[in-house]
């Protein structure tokens, strides 16, 4: 194989056999999968307990039941 005309065969962009220049990125986001204790620290969040429901609602089926049965109670005993 012939060689290019203005190219050198094993030659980088310095001129340096092998080497090139190559320019970092900036990278302002961090990614948590980049790194393995940070993506461990992602993916084993302890779950959030779950809110406990309110107990009005029961305590107001209570009572209404109660007063319920006393007035009922009430109604046979007087009646």
């Amino acid at each position: 194989m012939g060689e290019v005309p203005g190219r050198h065969a094993g030659r980088g962009v310095a001129g340096a056999p092998g080497f090139a220049m190559v320019f970092g990125m900036s990278d302002n986001s961090v990614d948590p999968s980049g790194n393995t204790e940070a993506f461990r620290a992602f993916t084993h969040n302890a779950p959030e307990e779950p809110v406990a429901a309110s107990k009005t609602p029961l305590i107001i089926g209570v009572v209404a039941v109660a007063v319920v049965l006393i007035a009922v109670i009430a109604w046979l005993a007087l009646g």
